[in-house]
């Protein structure tokens, strides 16, 4: 019987389909043991003879991807990459997937929401009137402000068709563009140097690349204006978080919000001490709908590989 094991802690939360599908289909199914993202030693200890992973942010290095001598497929229940080694993958004859666009509009919102929270204090507001502090406490506008945005799949397009509600001048950059989206949305090609001195809002949509990472360092905030709002989704390595926050105490920049770590759970962030810091726990993609799509897509490659390869 073909086994799969499942690390993402949401998989399935809300719909128990998926499961029945990969019992249906004859495939015993492994459960998160922990409870939490696993260690590289677990993933080695869980993967033993297992044909398939739906894999979430946990280490899927070249030693675990080594480790794993049954493993036919690689189902990534979303589509960042960098937790896996794609050439020890390939190596290995294993597919490697991904649930392309299943939770772009819930990043979307969720980006666009920490926006605006940043930038009109929520948190901060909440946890003083909950203290006792009823004072006003005076914010930064969002409407008809710049807004650039790194990366223009299909988050960033998403951030870009919400940002047009509120009449934002848009800045776009990525190595390749949709013209026709662009021209739709008036959105400027520019540079990361001129988003990052221009703009009043910047909201991240690239992958944790070596070019990117710590694109977001001592030597960019220099550059921001003192009112920028950081929003970062994507990946906690393209911002070097001690710089961010040198920059937030040092008032170089005026807030962020930050989704997403280099280190998970970042339970010793020094981000976690400031006010104009809104912090998420990786869950940008967590609604029902993005949950149960992606739930639901990453069963589908599974099943689609295991079946090519005639183990189901």
């Amino acid at each position: 019987m073909a086994k799969v094991l499942i690390t993402p802690r949401s998989f399935a939360k809300h719909d128990k389909s998926p499961y029945e599908r990969l019992k249906k289909a004859g495939i015993e199914v492994i459960d998160n043991p922990v409870g939490d993202i696993l260690t590289k030693e677990q993933m080695m200890n869980h993967l033993k003879e297992v044909d398939a992973v739906i894999l979430g942010v946990d280490p899927m290095d070249g030693e675990v991807i080594g480790s794993a001598s049954d493993l036919s497929v690689i189902s990534k229940y979303g589509v960042g990459l960098d937790n896996i080694d794609l050439n020890t993958a390939k190596d290995k004859d294993i597919e490697v997937t991904v649930t392309q666009n299943a939770n772009s509009s819930a990043v979307a919102d969720y980006a666009f929401g920490l926006m605006l929270s940043v930038a009109r204090r929520v948190t901060e507001i909440h946890n003083g009137c909950v203290d006792g502090d009823w004072s006003k406490k005076v914010a930064v506008d969002v409407y008809g402000k710049k807004l650039g945005v790194l990366g223009l799949g299909a988050i960033g397009q998403g951030v870009v068709e919400r940002a047009a509600g509120f009449a934002m001048d848009v800045y776009g950059y990525d190595i390749a563009y949709n013209d026709a989206f662009m021209y739709k949305y008036e959105v400027k090609k520019s540079s990361i140097e001129e988003i990052i001195k221009e703009c009043d809002f910047i909201s991240i949509h690239m992958p944790l690349v070596p070019q990117t990472k710590h694109l977001f360092n001592k030597e960019t905030f220099k550059m921001a204006k003192d009112n920028l709002i950081l929003i970062n989704t994507a990946r906690g390595g393209i911002v070097c978080e001690d710089d961010l926050y040198e920059a937030l105490t040092t008032g170089q920049i005026y807030g962020a919000g930050v989704d997403v770590f280099e280190h998970e759970p970042a339970h010793e962030s020094k981000l976690l001490q400031l006010d104009n810091v809104i912090v998420g726990s990786h869950c940008a993609a967590s609604t029902i709908g993005a949950v149960d799509t992606m739930s639901h897509m990453a069963v589908d490659n599974v099943l689609a590989v295991l079946r090519n390869r005639g183990k189901i």
